[in-house]
C-alpha cells in the first residue's frame, strides 16, 4: 500500500458511504491504516456528551430506493450514496406523490447534479436527486424503502502521533464524515494520509499529531478529550481540505490571522512566488471553527485549492472523480510538505525564566551599574524578550534589527547559559 498515490486513495474510497458514524467510517480508517500503520483507530461512544454536543446513535444503511408501483427503481442509493439524506430513518411504505415531494431535494440551478443533504439531529427521512429526475416523476404513488438502523455504538476516528525530538506538536487535521465527494471530502483524506506517511518516514524535530475525525462534532469531542495536551503542546498546525481541484491556492487564516502557522504560509508562498487567495476568518467553514474557537484559539490555518463553498460542484455529485486529479493533489501535498519543512528548518526559541533573568550572577553583566546597558546586554534582553515559543529566530532578528548570524550566535550563548531553549 505504501506505493499508492493520492488519486488512487480517492478512487478506492469514493464509493464508501461515510457519515458521522457507521461502518463506512471504520472501513475508511482501516484503509488509511494500511498506508500509515502507526494510525490508531479510536472511538467516542454514542450518547456521550462533549461540551454542548451529544454523539448521536450509530447509523448504518443496507439499502434505500424509491420505485414506482410496477417495481422500477427511480432512485437507488446503491448507484450513488448521495441519493439518501444522511441519517434518514427507516421506512417502507407506499406514499402519494405530494407527500413524497416533501421529502425530495434537488437543485433548480444545477439540474444534473445530486445535492448532499443531512439531518443528523432531527428525525427525518428523505432522498436527493437531480432536478431532471424530479420533474420526471409523473405517477401518483411510489414505494419508498429505506433499510437503515440506529444503534448504540461508536463514532470512530483516527489518530497518529509521530514523536519528535521535541514534545511540542504540529497538529494536522482532516475529516471523514462525507460520502462520495472527491474534493470536499477525499482530497483532504488522501493528502493528509500521504503527508503522514512522509512525516513518519524519519525522525523529526517536532512531534506531529494527525487526526481523521468527523467534522464539527468529532472535532469537538476530540478537543474535549485531549484538551489539556493540545493546549500545552500545540504550537502550529493546519486543516487539510479541498486540495484536489485545479483552482488557485486559497488560504483560511487562524482566528486573528497572525499565528505562527499563518506566518509560515506567507513565507512559503512568498518564497515560491505562488499566487494565494486569502480569505477572512469570517468565511470559515471547516474544522477551524472548533480549533480556533475563542476559548481554545489554537494556531491553526488552512491551505486549500478552491475554498469550500466557492465552487459550483461543492456538496453535489459533480464533486466526483473527474473534478480532481493526481497532479493537483501532488501540488497540494508538496505545499504542505514545504510548510512542515519550514517549521523543521527554522529555530523557535523560548525563555526559561519568568521575568528578566539576573545577568550579573551569571557573569554576563557587570556588578557595578552605571544605568546604561551595553549593546551586548540589550541584545541578550531583546532575544529573551521575544523568545515566546511562537516566534522564529529569524523573525526576532528582524524585530531587534540585528543580522541573523549575530542573532544565532547570541542565541547559542543564551542557550548555553540556560536562559533560552529551542523548541526544535
Amino acid at each position: 500500500m505504501n506505493t499508492v498515490n493520492c488519486f488512487k486513495i480517492i478512487k478506492d474510497l469514493f464509493n464508501i458511504n461515510r457519515s458521522l458514524t457507521g461502518k463506512g467510517n471504520l472501513k475508511t480508517l482501516r484503509y488509511i491504516k494500511k498506508i500509515v500503520p502507526k494510525l490508531k483507530i479510536k472511538y467516542f461512544n454514542t450518547g456521550e456528551r462533549y461540551y454542548d454536543w451529544t454523539i448521536p446513535k450509530e447509523w448504518n444503511v443496507t439499502d434505500a430506493y424509491i420505485e414506482d408501483l410496477k417495481g422500477k427503481k427511480v432512485i437507488d442509493f446503491k448507484k450513488n450514496n448521495l441519493h439518501l439524506v444522511g441519517y434518514s430513518e427507516p421506512i417502507k411504505k407506499i406514499v402519494k406523490k405530494k407527500e413524497l415531494l416533501e421529502h425530495l431535494h434537488s437543485l433548480k440551478n444545477n439540474k444534473k447534479a445530486i445535492p448532499y443533504v443531512t439531518s443528523y439531529f432531527n428525525k427525518y427521512w428523505g432522498f436527493c436527486l437531480t432536478h431532471e429526475q424530479k420533474v420526471k416523476l409523473k405517477d401518483e404513488k411510489y414505494m419508498v424503502y429505506i433499510d437503515s438502523k440506529f444503534t448504540n455504538g461508536k463514532m470512530h476516528y483516527g489518530e497518529l502521533i509521530h514523536k519528535g525530538k521535541s514534545d511540542k506538536e504540529i497538529l494536522i487535521s482532516t475529516y471523514i464524515c462525507h460520502p462520495s465527494m472527491a474534493n470536499n471530502e477525499l482530497s483532504g483524506i488522501s493528502v493528509t494520509t500521504k503527508l503522514a506517511e512522509w512525516i513518519c518516514s524519519k525522525r523529526r524535530k517536532f512531534t506531529y499529531r494527525f487526526i481523521f475525525v468527523p467534522e464539527t462534532i468529532g472535532t469537538i469531542a476530540y478537543i474535549k478529550k485531549n484538551y489539556e495536551r493540545i493546549m500545552r503542546k500545540t504550537i502550529g498546525g493546519y486543516v487539510v481540505t479541498c486540495v484536489g481541484d485545479s483552482g488557485n491556492f486559497s488560504y483560511m487564516p487562524s482566528r486573528l490571522g497572525n499565528s505562527i502557522s499563518d506566518r509560515v504560509i506567507r513565507y512559503v508562498f512568498k518564497n515560491k512566488n505562488k499566487r494565494l487567495n486569502e480569505y477572512s476568518f469570517n468565511d470559515r467553514g471547516s474544522q477551524e471553527r472548533q480549533l480556533c474557537s475563542p476559548l481554545l484559539d489554537l494556531p491553526i490555518a488552512s491551505i486549500m485549492r478552491s475554498k469550500y463553498g466557492t465552487f459550483k460542484e461543492y456538496h453535489t455529485s459533480d464533486d466526483n472523480l473527474k473534478f480532481v486529479n493526481n497532479k493537483n493533489l501532488n501540488e497540494s501535498l508538496n505545499v504542505y510538505k514545504s510548510l512542515l519543512t519550514f517549521f523543521e528548518d527554522n529555530k523557535i526559541s523560548i525563555a526559561t525564566q519568568f521575568c528578566e533573568p539576573m545577568f550579573s550572577k551569571r557573569k554576563i553583566y557587570p556588578t557595578l551599574s552605571f544605568g546604561r546597558a551595553s549593546t551586548s546586554v540589550k541584545n541578550f534582553r531583546n532575544i529573551i524578550a521575544y523568545s515566546d515559543g511562537k516566534t522564529f529566530l529569524f523573525e526576532i532578528a528582524k524585530k531587534i534589527k540585528i543580522k541573523i548570524n549575530k542573532t544565532n550566535s547570541v542565541a547559542k550563548f543564551l542557550e548555553r547559559k540556560k536562559l533560552i531553549k529551542y523548541l526544535n
